[in-house]
């Protein structure tokens, strides 16, 4: 077998619609495996790094397919029919040809663009964007930090949100955009510094009987020292005027801004803070270290209990966390650190014998091949790994659910548990709703039947990792 390249001139699509197609084409017969990316320089290197060289422009559609001799193009001819919707009708018939840049585009009242292009250009269209008149949801990353600082402040000027880059999920008047979980409306209105942070407080807001009223995510870099916390400041002033919010729960990891808070909050609306890791004081703010605490106290809720009712048999060994979601593992590392001692988070600690957190969704990982919410395949390979290791007395793992990440992923990883609960105990967090496409109590289900033990929150998973080592 070996790699047939293909290329589509000048047909962008967005990357969480080829990763898609991507999953699509792996099923195929024949197929070893297969990537569709765009034709920029990092998705290209990335490709020659698996042995597939392609000679293509960052608006072109590359296809590398692993498999039988002449397999190219046919793999080819169906990826461009799934690019035209799944059928095979003229243009005509599909109605008036979508518009291809942000200038021919009609805008009937719309109030948000969604960006998501190679980072060359994204940046180009998101000030378009704003020029508009538009809020920009920012999905693209290698938007450099010079241009995210000039992005947010000509949109703070414009008093419009610029939501990213790397923004990876929202949620406006009940609109997800990106990955978003399906919750019910509430008082709670989130700006989030944080993907699955603001994925799983919506969760757990929803499971403790509140609910959302917007969530404005605002990219991992926003409370960084460079940014300033330019969009996190856009964001808590444009809840403040949301008659639907009454609570303000900020999310964020390793916040370094932090006088950016200072004066933030509107006076006479409560504030709570998830800051992951980090414990101190802000004035106007309860501050929360984990993202449970928070989400729970946002929502009036009783604080969670250290005893998950749960019972797991403790093991000699290590914890092996193979997470999804970046907020997710970090959090977890924060909550096993006090109660089982140092916590590596480096790909290579996995070959020692120490407690190991690892983030899947990293570029180590991702080069080549979709996110882990939506290819479950590094997971499955480590955890095939983990089923033999010796050392590993408790895999913890997280399973997002909702818009945008795997249709049905307890399903496919069930078999890789269930041999791994065999010799070690597996630990679950399934964040998502049951409203959600995947249905969260289907897939905690499967994870149960497989032999996994399923926790009502990240960091109480976390905690019961760490009761199930000896």
């Amino acid at each position: 077998m070996s790699w047939q390249v293909r290329t589509l001139s000048d047909r962008y699509a967005d990357s969480v619609r080829l990763m898609g197609i991507a999953r699509t084409l792996r099923e195929r017969e024949g197929v070893a495996a297969c990537e569709v990316v765009m034709g920029t320089p990092a998705n290209l290197s990335a490709l020659a790094a698996l042995g597939a060289s392609a000679d293509a422009r960052p608006g072109d559609v590359v296809v590398a397919v692993e498999g039988e001799d002449g397999l190219g193009d046919a793999v080819l001819a169906e990826v461009e029919r799934l690019l035209a919707g799944g059928g095979g009708a003229a243009q005509a018939d599909r109605g008036p040809a979508r518009p291809r840049t942000l200038a021919g585009a009609r805008i009937d009242g719309a109030n948000v663009a969604l960006v998501s292009v190679a980072g060359e250009y994204a940046t180009l269209e998101a000030h378009r964007a704003l020029t508009r008149g538009l809020h920009v949801f920012l999905f693209s990353d290698h938007v450099s930090v010079a241009d995210e600082v000039a992005l947010k402040r000509r949109g703070a000027q414009r008093d419009l949100l610029v939501m990213g880059p790397e923004c990876g999920t929202a949620m406006l008047a009940g609109i997800g955009l990106g990955f978003a979980n399906v919750v019910r409306p509430g008082p709670v209105g989130i700006v989030a510094a944080a993907g699955t942070g603001a994925q799983e407080v919506a969760c757990l807001l929803d499971a403790a009987g509140s609910g959302v009223s917007q969530i404005i995510g605002v990219g991992g870099r926003d409370l960084s020292t460079a940014v300033g916390g330019t969009m996190v400041r856009q964001g808590l002033a444009m809840l403040a005027r949301d008659e639907a919010t009454e609570t303000l729960l900020l999310v964020a990891k390793e916040p370094e801004a932090l006088d950016a808070l200072d004066g933030a909050v509107p006076g006479g609306m409560r504030a709570v803070a998830a800051l992951v890791g980090w414990e101190g004081e802000l004035p106007g703010w309860e501050v929360h270290p984990t993202l449970e605490a928070a989400a729970l106290a946002a929502a009036g809720a009783s604080a969670a209990s250290d005893e998950v009712e749960v019972e797991v048999e403790a093991r000699p060994g290590r914890i092996l966390g193979l997470y999804s979601g970046g907020s997710l593992a970090h959090e977890a590392c924060v909550v096993l650190a006090p109660l089982v001692g140092s916590v590596d988070t480096q790909p290579e600690a996995v070959a020692g014998d120490g407690h190991v957190v690892l983030d899947l969704g990293t570029e180590r990982y991702t080069q080549g091949r979709p996110h882990p919410m939506v290819d479950l395949g590094t997971r499955l390979e480590l955890l095939e790994a983990a089923a033999e290791d010796g050392r590993t007395a408790c895999v913890l793992l997280d399973v997002v659910c909702g818009h945008g990440a795997h249709p049905d992923p307890a399903s496919e990883l069930a078999g890789a548990v269930a041999r791994v609960a065999a010799g070690a105990t597996v630990v679950a967090r399934v964040c998502g709703t049951d409203a959600d496409p995947q249905d969260a109590g289907r897939q905690a289900a499967l994870l149960r039947a497989a032999g996994a033990a399923v926790a009502p929150a990240n960091a109480a998973a976390a905690r019961l990792a760490a009761r199930a080592i000896a």
